[in-house]
């Protein structure tokens, strides 16, 4: 196979010799791949001799900015990893992501999230190459795990901060216009790369036009420094008090040399003093699913999506055994004397409540931790840009009636577009196990919930706003933070979903005859989101009850469009809400991802569906603990989920909620 391939690539490469010359970049191409059957054949002396000639060109003719110049420097660190020349390796990988970086840092003002996502992608196997590397020499004296751990901290970086500076940037009309000219300088600057160095023309005016204009946004756009700030390892050991810790889990492909079909997890721990953090290996990700699901015919989205409506006793026990073993015994002796652990998941973690792991019989994590979950440790060092909230308020959601209003949707209703910003059919989403295409119910205990918590905000002075029935509105949600600040407190006791990676459900699936072409989005926050008031009508129908209207149905994707810049806290009392799909080092899409765009600081959100009664008594004990006792908002959480241990010894009636700063 691999002699067959060769005489096709000498071909082609002879060919663009004679036609091209040897200094083009169709020539370089055809080297590159040479280099790479070299190395599958283990001919390394030909590889690397072939990928150097490669590199040479390419920074002679593209200049070693473009991104096409990380192909050969891909190659090479794969080859000297093999060759086991390790000295070789590092230097490598640190010219690739500093090369990438700054390539994503340009594009973030003219790229679209979806153009972002696909450029995240293209270099996610760079970085399952530097963690298998790093996995590979984790007992020798290197300083690997200082890139593994910057690069961590760029997960979620790129697409938050993509929407982010937009949403700053339409704070007033002239910002709008700044933000346009620095927008089309990037965009022609971009096209500018994208030519051979002798093509190229006014690229220094045009970086300078760019550099002047985001100077001014970052002096007159408050939180614009903030948002596009790069962080590394050692500000945020700066952040770290004796006695704390911070993590940064990862979660990647093996590569060995090439790839495998393993799925590997580890842990980056930084602590005060270290010289550099440490990688630690922990699980590859079939043991940590096999544990979750017994059941191996059972796919991973399916186990998560778990089909308990609240309201509902659950069947199942949840089972936290076992968990301590694959996620934490690693780290448990290299966390002496710590307290506080402040941790970002990657992957199936994002599934998990690590308060709740039991460490033996009669305790768990949180007797040992103060475990504080954030979506990147990045957070640690830059800092909230709101100090106070200018409208001590709330809005309420809850009690809803997810069917439309007869009376009011109009015989000529219109199916619903497919598109990224407008509203999408969902009537085929998968709520749970055997649950498509049904209505949404009616949450029992929803209405008390939220009547309960209106009387607690009002007692204390918080101008609370309680919509229920058919009031609690899409369009409603929607108008929050558009005239006036947003409200401190945004409660929602309703329904949550998500769609699975339709890719991962073709293939184990394929297609159903009646799957929706929605269905098969490329943009994860339009599969997840919440079900409001007339919900019902558009989940089943494919059809808006409303052509002028909203559908009922609040996608992620709306939600990250709003301004929730003065929202202390989101609660998001329905299931599965912490759901969403892993994509490579960018986290957890779906609702968390979303609010966190639109500016909320805290979030409390469900990993599966809690049953009515114990949700409802672990909101109104939270509140109580927040505004009655006056507690900070991470210890009123720890407090309700303490008391609600005790109260409920099955994980599964209280585990399901984390809070996520």
């Amino acid at each position: 196979m691999y002699d067959k391939a060769e005489l096709l690539h000498l071909e082609a490469k002879a060919i663009r010799e004679k036609i091209l010359g040897k200094e083009s970049v169709d020539y370089a191409n055809s080297l590159s791949n040479l280099s790479t059957l070299n190395l599958n054949k283990g001919n390394y002396k030909e590889c690397e001799s072939l990928c150097l000639e490669a590199k040479t060109i390419r920074e002679k003719t593209q200049g070693n900015s473009h991104p096409d110049y990380m192909t050969p420097l891909g190659i090479l660190a794969r080859l000297y990893t093999v060759m086991g020349s390790y000295e070789k390796v590092e230097p490598l990988y640190v010219e690739l992501f500093h090369k990438q970086n700054a390539y994503a840092i340009q594009a973030l003002t003219h790229l679209s999230e979806r153009e972002l996502n696909r450029f995240i992608i293209r270099f996610s196997e760079i970085e399952d190459q530097l963690l298998s590397f790093a996995l590979k020499t984790r007992n020798q004296s290197n300083p690997t795990s200082r890139l593994c751990y910057d690069n961590s901290l760029f997960k979620g970086f790129l697409l938050y901060t993509s929407s982010r500076i937009q949403q700053l940037a339409a704070s007033n009309p002239t910002n709008v216009e700044k933000f346009n000219q620095l927008k089309s300088c990037h965009r022609r600057l971009a096209r500018e790369y994208a030519k051979p160095i002798a093509e190229r023309k006014d690229v220094e005016a045009m970086e300078t036009q760019a550099n002047d204009v985001e100077k001014d946004l970052a002096g007159t756009v408050a939180g614009y420094r903030e948002a596009i700030r790069q962080v590394n390892w050692q500000e945020v050991q700066q952040q770290l008090r004796p006695g704390e810790v911070a993590i940064e889990y990862v979660h990647y492909q093996y590569y060995n040399p090439n790839p495998t079909d393993s799925v590997m997890y580890a842990a980056l721990l930084l602590r005060p003093g270290d010289s550099q953090p440490v990688f630690v290996p922990l699980f590859e990700e079939k043991q940590l699913l096999s544990l979750l699901s017994k059941d191996e015919a059972t796919s991973s989205s399916t186990f998560f999506a778990q089909a308990y409506s609240r309201g509902i006793t659950p069947a199942k026990q949840e089972n936290y055994q076992g968990l301590y073993e694959l996620v934490w015994q690693s780290l448990d002796t290299l966390l002496t004397g710590v307290k506080t652990v402040y941790y970002s998941p990657s992957g199936a973690i994002h599934r998990l409540n690590l308060s709740a792991i039991a460490v033996d019989k009669k305790s768990t994590l949180t007797d040992r931790y103060q475990l504080v979950r954030l979506g990147s440790t990045r957070s640690l060092v830059v800092a909230d840009t709101i100090s106070s909230y200018a409208d001590n308020s709330a809005a309420l959601f809850g009690g809803i009636v997810y069917e439309a209003d007869t009376t009011t949707v109009e015989r000529d209703s219109t199916d619903l577009p497919v598109n990224l910003a407008g509203s999408l059919s969902f009537a085929n989403a998968e709520r749970g196990v055997d649950q498509r295409g049904e209505s949404w119910g009616a949450l029992s205990g929803a209405k008390d919930e939220v009547t309960r918590i209106d009387k607690l905000l009002k007692s204390r002075h918080i101008k609370s706003h309680l919509w229920s029935d058919r009031e609690a509105t899409e369009e409603v949600f929607k108008n929050l933070g558009k005239t006036e600040p947003s409200p401190r407190i945004v409660h929602l006791a309703t329904h949550g979903f998500f769609f699975p990676d339709p890719q991962a459900e073709i293939h184990s699936h394929g297609l159903g005859i009646q799957d929706p072409v929605f269905k098969l989005s490329e943009h994860p926050m339009i599969r997840s989101g919440l079900v409001l008031a007339g919900g019902n009508y558009a989940w089943k129908t494919s059809k808006s009850p409303h052509p002028d209207g909203e559908d009922g149905i609040l996608t992620a994707y709306e939600i990250s469009q709003m301004n929730l810049s003065n929202t202390e806290l989101v609660v998001l009392s329905a299931c599965e809400t912490g759901l969403g799909d892993i994509e490579g080092n960018e986290g957890v899409y779906g609702l968390q991802r979303a609010f966190k765009i639109a500016g909320a600081k805290y979030l409390i959100m469900s990993l599966w569906q809690v049953p009515d009664r114990e949700t409802s008594v672990f909101m109104t004990r939270f509140y109580e603990h927040w505004l009655e006792e006056r507690r900070p908002i991470p210890e009123a959480f720890q407090q309700t989920q303490q008391e609600m241990r005790r109260r409920f010894p099955n994980p599964y009636q209280w585990a399901g909620f984390i809070l996520m700063e």
